[in-house]
């Protein structure tokens, strides 16, 4: 039960940045919503087993620089977003939340938190297979609604939801970075 609950622990960022893809996505079909969960639900899962792994020999290292790191990503992907979306129209695409380089920068990002659970994990005694496959499907299933709840309310906000999304991410960011200074 534990497992669940980290699961939807770490999911939350995920499915934030699920929330403002939707919002983002012009024409919602299911292999689009499937594309974003199974990006997020795979980097949960494989940044857990990799922090178990990582935690084996570079826990001390990896634990001060991780918050950092994900404050990075998550803050250039967002101003990136809100920059493109105060852009005059021009031959520039917009931020594509389903772009490969995207949908990476941001399941890596989102992802870091598993890293460093993953890492804590490597002094328990516990299956790590089993807790990474639950991580990535409570993930998977939570990015893959959130797509569609935040297609629904996209249209509410139209041309201001890059703005949106941009800050969330940013946001998630910093709270990346509360969070760790906080403990």
């Amino acid at each position: 039960m534990e497992t669940v609950f980290m699961g939807l622990g770490l999911a939350a960022d995920a499915c934030a940045v699920s929330l403002s893809s939707g919002m983002i996505i012009k024409h919602i079909k299911i292999n689009k919503a499937l594309k974003i969960a199974l990006f997020f639900g795979i980097f949960q899962a494989l940044m857990l087993l990799i922090g178990w792994f990582i935690g084996l020999s570079f826990r001390e290292i990896l634990s001060q620089v991780d918050h950092w790191i994900a404050f990075g990503l998550l803050s250039f992907l967002g101003g990136k977003l809100i920059y493109e979306s105060m852009q005059v129209e021009n031959d520039d695409k917009p931020f594509n939340p389903l772009d490969f380089y995207n949908l990476l920068g941001l399941a890596i990002a989102t992802s870091i938190d598993a890293l460093a659970v993953g890492i804590s994990l490597s002094v328990l005694k516990i299956s790590i297979l089993s807790a990474a496959g639950k991580v990535g499907l409570i993930t998977f299933g939570i990015c893959f609604v959130a797509v569609y709840i935040g297609h629904s309310f996209g249209d509410l906000f139209k041309n201001k939801v890059e703005i949106i999304g941009g800050l969330v991410l940013i946001f998630l960011g910093i709270k990346i970075l509360f969070e760790h200074f906080g403990q």
